[in-house]
């Protein structure tokens, strides 16, 4: 296949920022699995910004980069969406955190570290799957990952609808119901972005094969 990376030596630049930013959300998914466990420690939130943050920076420069740089290994569409995507999973796990660390004590009692340590899976398959793009645009590597992606998704669904059961049927506290209720479906949809972002690295697979 011909490399526009070979002959203009542009690809490690986009490569190595996409590459970091999915290291960022993996790192925020870590933090606010840390989170749930500590319970709203201190520490784990500092974790959790600083993960955030560092996403955001590399969000930014992505963008600049695009704007300044004339050829690209990659589709500049590809890049620009693949950036956008990767932007989504610390942003949606940063929802989740702040609302958690305000209402964990209404929460007693209901546990999210088995959600969190699926989005932290899902995110470490995240980071896998966008080293593939520096690594030769293998379509069986990356379908393996996406299976698990998807395996993933599909098991986060399945706990989704299991605490329902109890929390709506012994709704003493239906506020406690709501709050519990928010926070699951806020940890589904991070998984749901990670799920995302592979879809976008599988295409570019399949598009520059």
């Amino acid at each position: 296949m011909f490399s526009l990376q070979t002959m203009f030596g542009k690809g490690d630049k986009f490569y190595g920022l996409l590459e970091a930013s999915s290291q960022a959300a993996r790192d925020s998914a870590q933090a606010v699995h840390k989170l749930a466990q500590s319970r709203a420690e201190s520490a784990d939130i500092a974790a959790f910004s600083s993960a955030r943050r560092r996403e955001k920076e590399l969000a930014a420069q992505i963008s600049e980069e695009l704007v300044n740089t004339f050829v690209t290994a990659l589709d500049r569409e590809d890049i620009e969406a693949l950036n956008s995507a990767l932007y989504k999973i610390p942003k949606t796990i940063e929802k989740f955190a702040e609302r958690y660390a305000i209402v964990t004590d209404r929460l007693e009692g209901i546990d999210f570290t088995t959600r969190t340590e699926l989005l932290t899976r899902a995110a470490e398959v995240v980071v896998q799957m966008v080293a593939e793009l520096r690594r030769g645009l293998r379509i069986d590597a990356v379908k393996k990952q996406q299976d698990r992606l998807q395996a993933l998704e599909s098991e986060a669904d399945r706990l989704l609808l299991e605490p329902y059961r109890t929390l709506y049927a012994n709704a003493d506290d239906p506020l406690r119901a709501m709050l519990a209720k928010d926070l699951y479906e806020l940890l589904e949809k991070a998984i749901d972005k990670c799920r995302d972002v592979g879809n976008i690295v599988y295409s570019i697979v399949l598009k520059n094969s």
